[in-house]
């Protein structure tokens, strides 16, 4: 019966167990060499390094990312640098801002000789950042008049606002960043959401700050009552009596014998007023246009309580000579 032969590729036993051995020696020997290496002191390197800014947070508040970190180059002992480049148990450098709305930075000069006691005995060679950023408002209490977004409602067909809206409480009261507040002036306003108003209207309305600065500023009003008076306006026509001013006795006005009408709106309360008036269709002739020889009517006379007057035909034109 023939010998099996064995596989040359199956590693002995032996030479499996002096593998080991190789491998033992080389991680022993690399960890002695890293812990000497890491006990040495003359080592240079640059680590983000946390900081935390302190101010009176009552007083004031951050608009923006406050800056969590800034970039230092340093020397030492290779442990502590270590520990210092991972932030093993490292605590934040505290940077202090007796008045940070002043001014929107701090210049990083001003921080070296706190931040090399805070890392002793880890020498700081320099701060690679110049000045550290940030936005912070002093935190204000002020009042705004609102006003309606002309945008959110509408008047029924012929309808008219009288005055101008009305608010309950006619100011609201809020807090919170000076920078935010000053925005808030010009572009709050109070959406009505209603459409085709016809009659007088009193609304309570929700107030919504712009999700932007939901998180910064407080209302203390919750709603707001808006108030607005209509008028209808009725629409009506009359034939207009032609008055001419000023016309020489050679011209006169072609089709002078055609009616000249006014269609207009008037508001409903001044209806009887109306019945009261003569109206007629003024032409000057010092007011012609000399280029097409055209004379533009004008109604007189003509109340504050017409609206949209229209007349037809607008414009009369002129004829010379017999």
């Amino acid at each position: 019966m023939p010998e099996t032969k064995k596989s040359s590729s199956r590693i002995s036993a032996k030479k499996l167990s002096n593998l080991k051995v190789v491998v033992l020696c080389i991680a022993a020997a690399t960890t002695f060499w890293i812990l000497n290496a890491l006990n040495k002191d003359d080592y240079t390197t640059v680590v983000d390094f946390p900081i935390e800014l302190v101010y009176d947070r009552e007083r004031y508040v951050s608009v923006a990312e406050e800056p969590e970190n800034i970039q230092i180059e340093i020397s030492g002992n290779g442990w502590d640098l270590l520990r210092k480049y991972f932030n093993f148990n490292s605590q934040s450098f505290l940077v202090e801002i007796s008045n940070p709305s002043s001014r929107d930075y701090i210049l990083t000069s001003d921080l070296k000789r706190g931040l090399s006691d805070f890392l002793g005995p880890t020498q700081v060679i320099s701060i690679l950042d110049d000045s550290i950023k940030y936005n912070i408002n002093r935190i204000q209490t002020i009042k705004i008049t609102p006003k309606l977004d002309s945008t959110s409602f509408s008047l029924y067909k012929n309808f008219k606002l009288l005055g101008t809206p009305e608010f309950e409480p006619p100011q609201l009261t809020f807090t919170g960043p000076s920078s935010l507040l000053d925005s808030l002036k010009k572009t709050f306003t109070v959406n009505l959401n209603e459409n085709k108003i016809n009659k007088d209207l009193s609304k309570e309305v929700k107030l919504n700050l712009p999700k932007d600065m939901a998180s910064l500023v407080s209302i203390k009003e919750k709603t707001v009552t808006v108030k607005l008076d209509v008028v209808a306006f009725l629409e009506g026509n009359k034939r207009l009596r032609i008055k001419k001013i000023n016309f020489p006795r050679s011209v006169t006005l072609e089709n002078e014998e055609e009616p000249l009408m006014m269609d207009y709106l008037v508001d409903e309360r001044s209806s009887d007023q109306l019945k009261e008036l003569e109206f007629e269709g003024v032409v000057d002739y010092y007011k012609r246009n000399k280029e097409d020889s055209t004379i533009t009517v004008e109604v007189k006379p003509l109340p504050s309580f017409l609206d949209q007057v229209r007349v037809t035909p607008p414009k009369l034109k002129l004829r010379y000579g017999n």
